[in-house]
């Protein structure tokens, strides 16, 4: 052995590809490279840490029994090391709410920014969602041609089951004499009667006018009438026209789909009022994952092919019965390994026969017999037990045969649909937040913002870009202001 040298053969901790390399002994040596190339791997948890592990093993046995077992580092040999200290880095968070934009707090002035200037949009159609006041709604009607026909509605059911018995009585005592179901003109004189299991919309005909000169007194009566009538939603009914949608209120005159006042707290993905409501702000949440209840194909059942807690295989087991039962049902054997069964034996071990009875048999030392069951899979049993349990113990032990996936509701943008719908020059803040620090930039140096705009957001954007500036001026202009925090490398 040399002993003027580290001769470090095969190292493969972390990111480190199977790689050999020589470092000179007593002297001071610098590891250099880009963030994420594998130094801290190569220093700390390969050379360190098996300089640490080799000075504990020679220490005596009852010296040993308070440090615990240290494990070794992924690495074929180490040769020429002495024992180790080290100064250990710390990374900036491990809380997997933090990200980029929230340890910097861009984030926190892209939420005001977003509160102050933002636009919101119907979550469901799109539509740019304004409050209009009765003359500016006026002021629309008016601009149709003149001598052009329309009515005054107010919507008062939108796709909603039932006979609305209620609201066509209100109509009448109101003083109304014709309503619009499902597209179609009825007397309120003539009894109405509607399927109680389909959806309906109904329209209170609040009045009948022609585009002409002198029209706008009687055409804001006859809005203000049908806002009442609706808190807010008034349709314009074009004949022989389209059909024109306003509302006096922050909501979808379509969907009615309503949008409190913009607030930052809309904006965080930490507050229940910003968070998705599916996986509440973390843009993913915990799944069984399959791959880690059958880790390996090659194995049978028999073999202890499928590992989950509580679902052992051993002569006598509720595990054995539930999978001989399965695999008789498909024709196949647990001696058999697990890559040979058929795809349906290993989906119903998995995910359950879905409601279908399968014939279970008890062995004879515990009375024998037989009967039909469902079974409703290993995955789903470890799903249902975790979010049952009180217990954090058997929690945690189930969480070793989960993994992260995406949030199907908000696909890992973490926050609700309302706040997503919230654009500023086009795009919503988590549309800004995964760009690249440079790509930010050169939106904010382009954005195209009214007058009264960039007087609200100026001194916010300046703010936004000296933080964007500074990670472009120490390196980092290739993160997105969405990755997270505990993603990132000690020198990042």
């Amino acid at each position: 052995m040399a002993n003027d040298k580290i001769i470090i053969k095969g190292a493969r901790e972390h990111n480190l590809n199977n790689i050999d390399v020589t470092i000179p002994r007593d002297k001071l040596v610098v590891l250099t490279g880009v963030s994420g190339s594998g130094k801290s791997s190569l220093a700390f948890d390969t050379i360190f840490a098996d300089g640490q592990r080799r000075y504990m093993e020679s220490l005596s046995s009852y010296a040993r029994m308070f440090l615990g077992q240290m494990e070794k580092p992924d690495v074929d040999s180490i040769e020429g090391l002495s024992p180790a200290i080290s100064i250990d880095q710390k990374t900036t968070s491990k809380n997997p709410r933090s990200t980029v934009g929230t340890v910097t707090e861009i984030y926190d002035y892209l939420r005001l920014m977003y509160a102050r200037i933002g636009i919101p949009h119907c979550p469901v159609c799109g539509r740019e969602i304004r409050q209009q006041t009765v003359d500016e709604i006026v002021d629309k009607v008016m601009e149709l041609p003149e001598k052009t026909k329309f009515q005054v509605l107010a919507p008062v059911v939108r796709g909603r089951k039932g006979e609305h018995k209620k609201e066509f009585e209100s109509a009448r005592k109101s003083g109304f004499a014709r309503v619009r179901v499902d597209g179609i003109t009825y007397d309120l004189s003539e009894k109405i009667s509607l399927e109680k299991n389909i959806k309906h919309s109904i329209e209170i005909i609040v009045d009948r006018l022609v585009i002409k000169d002198g029209l706008k007194s009687r055409l804001s009566e006859s809005i203000e009438a049908a806002s009442a009538l609706t808190g807010g939603l008034v349709y314009i009914d074009v004949i022989d026209g389209e059909e024109l949608h306003f509302s006096q209120s922050y909501s979808c005159p379509e969907h009615g789909v309503s949008v409190d006042e913009l607030v930052p707290r809309m904006f965080s993905f930490n507050n229940p009022f910003g968070a998705c409501p599916e996986c509440t702000g973390l843009g993913v949440y915990k799944r069984i994952d399959p791959a880690l209840i059958l880790p390996n194909m090659d194995y049978s059942i028999a073999e202890g092919g499928v590992r989950a807690p509580g679902w052992t295989y051993g002569e006598g087991t509720i595990a054995a019965m539930f999978f001989d039962a399965i695999c008789e049902k498909n024709g196949c054997s647990p001696e058999q390994p697990l890559s040979e069964l058929p795809e349906k034996a290993i989906d119903e071990i998995l995910y359950g026969t879905h409601g279908e009875k399968i014939l279970i048999k008890r062995p004879k030392r515990q009375g024998g017999g037989e009967y039909y069951t469902d079974f409703e899979g290993v995955a789903n049993n470890l799903e249902r037990r975790y979010k049952e349990s009180a217990s954090s113990y058997s929690r945690d032990f189930i969480e070793e045969y989960m993994s992260d996936a995406v949030c199907p509701k908000c696909h890992g943008e973490r926050l609700n649909d309302t706040a997503l719908s919230v654009t500023v020059s086009g795009k919503n803040i988590m549309d800004f937040c995964k760009m690249s620090v440079l790509k930010a930039l050169e939106f904010i140096d382009n954005i195209e913002l009214s007058k009264r705009d960039m007087l609200i957001a100026g001194q916010i954007l300046k703010e936004i870009k000296s933080r964007l500036g500074f990670l472009r001026s120490v390196g980092l202009e290739y993160l997105t202001l969405s990755r997270s925090a505990g993603t990132l490398s000690g020198g990042e």
